[in-house]
């Protein structure tokens, strides 16, 4: 039987790499799930849905007797972790309920997750992070999602995975976390400006430990998961599988954008970027880039929270290599092939 997988989170960071590594590494046939669907192609069709809605999930997932793999990378904001608790739980609970009611053939769901599972928004906790490491004071949605999955799989034909990656790299316009599009647009701006690459982020900060999860990487991570039996209700950690600091990035940030490398000055990106609407729309002119909205493209206050970390982020990835996912990429260079990627999209100059 063919594979269809859906997608829910389809125009994120996560989903969108997942449906370009679907469509180039696999014959599967790809349903996307957004507010927003872009257009479609031969194997990838696209469901306008709004999950928060019981009846609107049933309606929209409730009769795709096809789909055989759900990847869940929904999301939705809120403001602190206690109020995001349950809208996010909802979600998933929905889309599943949807997804079991009309999709007979289902074999495995796919739960994005990430470090903050393991507390690492909180301040300093333990590294590296292992996937049984004990649970940190709630409330953390990824809990509840979990368990949610762990509850209903228990008496039901398929099982899941949660993978747990960090600092997810690659393009999405308006992801709530895309770090990438903060630093490229950051550095723009302060080239425009004349000013040196200052770190805008705190001074322990720069220093600290940090992981990433290359999008791409995290794409082939979670379709290793969804085909490889030794996953199955197992949790794993995916990331590019090095550590860097800021303090040692920066200047090769500042060389890829030909400016001088600042010292660290501690600003509030939401704040010094709120007037600098109309300076972008000056440079997409002259560069005859293309015409993002700056206030949906760019999350800065994401930006503040990265920039703010002043404790290690690391994780192990053990347990993937031992269930046979040993992929890796270099943290650094694919931040400037990324960048790279952006001017050739017209996004940045």
């Amino acid at each position: 039987m063919s594979k269809t997988v859906l997608v829910v989170g389809a125009s994120g960071v996560i989903g969108r790499d997942y449906i370009r590594h679907v469509n180039e590494a696999t014959d599967w046939n790809v349903v996307g799930i957004c507010r927003r669907p872009p257009a479609g192609s031969s194997r990838v069709s696209y469901v306008s849905a709004d999950l928060s809605s019981p009846d609107d999930a049933i309606q929209k997932l409730g009769a795709m007797p096809e789909v055989t793999h759900m990847l869940y990378a929904g999301y939705t904001d809120r403001a602190g972790w206690a109020a995001q608790r349950e809208p996010n739980t909802a979600l998933l609970r929905n889309a599943l309920d949807a997804v079991e009611q009309g999709s007979p053939n289902l074999e495995r769901v796919i739960l994005m997750q990430g470090q903050k599972y393991y507390g690492s928004h909180l301040g300093p906790f333990k590294t590296p992070t292992r996937e049984d490491d004990p649970r940190h004071m709630p409330p953390n949605f990824y809990f509840d999602q979990q368990d949610l999955l762990a509850e209903r799989s228990a008496t039901r034909p398929w099982d899941y995975v949660c993978l747990r990656p960090h600092m997810v790299a690659g393009y999405s316009e308006g992801s709530p976390m895309n770090i990438v599009m903060v630093l490229a647009v950051y550095a723009s701006i302060c080239r425009e400006l004349g000013l040196p690459l200052k770190f805008p982020g705190k001074p322990k900060a720069f220093a600290s430990v940090n992981q990433a999860s290359d999008a791409r990487l995290l794409s082939s991570a979670a379709q290793w998961s969804a085909t490889t039996p030794a996953c199955s209700n197992e949790s794993y950690n995916i990331t590019n599988g090095d550590f860097y600091r800021w303090q040692n990035f920066w200047p090769k940030m500042a060389e890829w954008f030909d400016m001088p490398v600042g010292d660290v000055q501690t600003i509030s990106l939401q704040e010094f970027m709120g007037d600098k609407k109309s300076l972008w729309e000056e440079i997409v002119a002259r560069h005859s880039l293309q015409a993002i909205d700056f206030e949906s493209a760019i999350n800065w206050k994401f930006g503040d929270y990265v920039f703010s970390c002043e404790w290690d982020i690391m994780a192990s990835t053990t347990r993937c290599r031992r269930d046979g996912f040993m992929e890796f990429c270099d943290s650094e260079e694919r931040y400037l092939e990324l960048f790279g990627e952006l001017r050739e999209l017209k996004i940045i100059p």
